[in-house]
């Protein structure tokens, strides 16, 4: 049972013992979801296992295969099912943080265990239906005598009934998630079709033709379906082979050696997931990977508080006009960083990211893994961090620590506690961390002979890495923001100190990137919808200065022309409702804030909510989202568009009726739009605002609108 505040649960339970002395040839067995909804079919035919998905009376997922191949055994063929047991729950659990405070946990259960003629082997496979879609995962509770063994492949299928419109990135390519999205047919992934679409793949071509997940399509009839997987622990990321069909298959990433997971008695895998919705709005309010987690295990939770900060990053990211290591323009010098206190506590900010205050950044970090080694408890001289944290202590700001590692795994790890013990003793409650490696199969692993690995950035060297990592902050009380991550897995659920992560090209691309490669005006209506099915994410949102922002370099200021964000300020506010983390940045420079009277409403925006509604949206055109504040009863409305203008009706029936409303609303001019007036930016009042009404958002090219609902009774 979860440990979070349930409020009710109904478990009932029914056990059929169901013994059998042959194969069930040509057995079938059926769960429907809660709602009826969806429909699980299981098959053994043959001694094969598979499973299919229909939604609505229609097949969505063909039958497909299951299996687990080992290099000791394998349960793919001769399967007999041995057992059956049915479960349904129907429960509610709290969320330390969130999109929304309680979360209703209400599916079906069918626990199948099989053996092999091959073995004496038993497999359990458990699926669990909810109604908006399906996880199942492989267990191996004892193997005998084999205590150790290792996974050479997972013989998951997902047989999609219709080659659909999907949205994807590569995998076994060198920036892991920070691509752009490409949009064909199931049948049309390939990298070459990448390449021609969005960004020449260069380099060596490893690893087969793959996708990253969440992986997410839509059929003709708007049923909209993503692929993903929960509670990734122990275990190799899951991406998703093409091979030129509709059909898709679960790719491991390996070890250097072609080993895909090293297993220890027993065996549990991530849950794999099939979310389904009858519309991409109804998609992105999925809680299944939530729900397949397992409950919060930190006992003191007090300490996690969800909040914004500043930070001395986009001077280097986005203007150009500091540097992470030493000389003249270096960024994080005291002086410096206590201005941006002084500017943090003006403004009741949370909390202020400091990058480039330790030592490391001088040499060649960047981007092979072979650089100079990070300290991560060694301030740099230019940063005297005794000085600094007695002065942001005295503000009333939280330092928000910064470790970025160049994928040097065995000097960070050796260094971990001594790291989070000094952010513990120095009241620094958040990290960032980084690791920045644009090569591909290139993390680098010395094993105790002293010889040298490559390792992937999401195989399962890279996954227990990750894993050491949160839960050894987690025992120092600190939160982690991660950039360049492991795939966020719904682990925020039992880890909640688990804050957020990158896992997407983010605003950076927007900062260093000219403008003809930086991130379009659709890449934020396509992420709600892929990306953010796992959130939260750390997007840092917020930029004002949307043009004419970065120098040529340090040394040289002087205007670089080639540069010019895809945004509007008010879609820069609209992201603070769209993208969700309970930790959110304001990116830009203090000076592009003061006095400006948009800031406001980045001042007032929340990072912690009771409630969310995706009101509307279409893959890679628009969204509107709302949400309600936990700590008060406003709301906020954000909307945002791609490169088409258009004009969005939405009810405000998600107010409350009992109440009327006060909108302050931030949008642009109506001949705006992120290429001619991107820096304008209109404020008006409506008074007297009901659940009842229709609201028209008129959203230019590129453009967002940004609202506020104040109560007034």
């Amino acid at each position: 049972m979860d440990k979070n505040k349930i409020i009710a649960a109904i478990i009932v339970i029914f056990i059929i013992a169901l013994t059998f002395s042959e194969n069930l040839s040509n057995n079938e067995l059926s769960i429907s979801s809660p709602n009826k909804t969806l429909k699980l079919n299981i098959y053994n035919e043959n001694g094969l296992l598979s499973y299919s998905l229909d939604k609505n009376n229609k097949t969505i997922i063909n039958p497909s295969l299951l299996g687990i191949e080992t290099d000791q055994f394998k349960l793919i063929s001769n399967l007999k099912i041995s057992n059956i047991e049915k479960s349904s729950i129907n429960q509610e659990w709290n969320q330390i943080w969130g999109e929304q405070k309680t979360i209703i946990d209400n599916h079906n259960e069918v626990k199948i265990t099989l053996s092999s003629n091959d073995n004496n082997i038993n497999m359990i496979v458990r699926f669990r239906l909810f109604n908006d879609g399906l996880g199942f995962r492989y267990e191996i509770p004892n193997s005998g005598e084999i205590k150790n063994y290792n996974i050479m492949d997972e013989i998951t299928e997902f047989n999609f009934a219709q080659d659909s419109k999907s949205w994807w990135i590569p995998a076994y390519a060198y920036r892991r998630y920070e691509f752009l999205y490409a949009n064909t047919l199931i049948s049309e992934i390939s990298r070459d079709k990448f390449s021609e679409l969005v960004e020449y793949l260069h380099g060596d071509r490893i690893g087969p033709e793959a996708v990253q997940t969440p992986f997410t399509v839509q059929r003709d009839d708007g049923i909209t379906i993503a692929i993903h997987e929960a509670n990734l622990t122990n275990y190799s990321s899951m991406t998703l082979m093409a091979d030129g069909t509709k059909n898709m298959k679960c790719d491991l990433i390996p070890w250097s050696d072609g080993i895909k997971v090293r297993v220890k008695n027993p065996l549990i895998t991530p849950w794999r997931t099939i979310i389904v919705g009858d519309s991409p709005s109804e998609l992105a309010m999925s809680t299944l990977t939530l729900n397949l987690n397992e409950p919060n295990k930190l006992k003191d939770t007090d300490w996690i508080k969800p909040g914004k900060y500043i930070g001395l990053w986009w001077e280097m990211i986005g203007t150009n006009q500091s540097t992470w290591g030493s000389g003249p323009n270096h960024g994080a010098k005291t002086d410096r960083v206590l201005e941006y206190i002084d500017f943090g506590s003006k403004y009741n900010f949370d909390g202020l990211l400091v990058e480039g205050w330790n030592t490391g950044w001088d040499e060649n970090w960047c981007c092979t893994g072979e650089g100079e080694s990070f300290g991560f408890y060694h301030p740099h001289p230019d940063f005297d961090h005794k000085k600094v944290s007695k002065y942001a202590s005295e503000k009333g700001i939280r330092i928000v620590g910064h470790h970025e590692t160049g994928t040097q795994i065995q000097n960070y790890e050796s260094q971990m506690d001594s790291a989070f013990s000094y952010c513990q003793e120095n009241g620094i409650r958040v990290v960032k961390t980084g690791y920045v490696n644009d090569g591909s199969q290139n993390i680098k692993r010395i094993d105790q002979d002293g010889n040298i690995h490559k390792e992937w950035h999401h195989g399962q060297y890279m996954v227990e890495h990750f894993r050491k990592v949160l839960e050894t902050s987690a025992k120092y009380q600190v939160g982690i923001v991660v950039h360049e991550p492991i795939k966020d897995t719904g682990l925020r659920r039992t880890f909640p100190n688990m804050l957020s992560r990158e896992g997407a090209r983010g605003q950076e691309f927007n900062g260093f990137m000219p403008k003809d490669y930086n991130n379009k005006p659709n890449h934020t209506t396509i992420i709600p919808f892929t990306r953010l099915l796992s959130s939260p994410m750390d997007y840092t949102p917020g930029i004002f200065n949307l043009k004419d922002y970065r120098y040529h370099s340090p040394d040289n200021r002087t205007i670089n022309t080639e540069h010019h964000i895809p945004s509007t300020i008010a879609k820069e506010l609209a992201l603070y409702v769209i993208i969700y983390a309970p930790v959110q940045m304001a990116a830009d420079l203090p000076q592009n804030y003061e006095g400006h009277p948009a800031f406001q409403f980045i001042l007032d925006v929340p990072v912690d909510w009771e409630k969310t509604h995706i009101l509307n949206g279409e893959i890679g055109q628009y969204i509107t989202t709302a949400r309600k504040d936990i700590n008060s009863d406003d709301w906020y409305l954000g909307s945002i568009t791609n490169e088409d203008a258009r004009d969005i009706e939405i009810k405000l029936s998600f107010l409350d009726p009992y109440k009327t409303y006060n909108a302050t609303i931030y949008k642009d001019p109506s001949d705006g739009g992120w290429e001619t007036k991107p820096e304008e930016i209109i404020i008006k009042e409506l008074k007297g605002i009901s659940y009842n009404q229709y609201y028209k958002i008129k959203l230019p090219k590129g453009g967002g609108q940004a609202i506020r609902f104040s109560p007034i009774n």
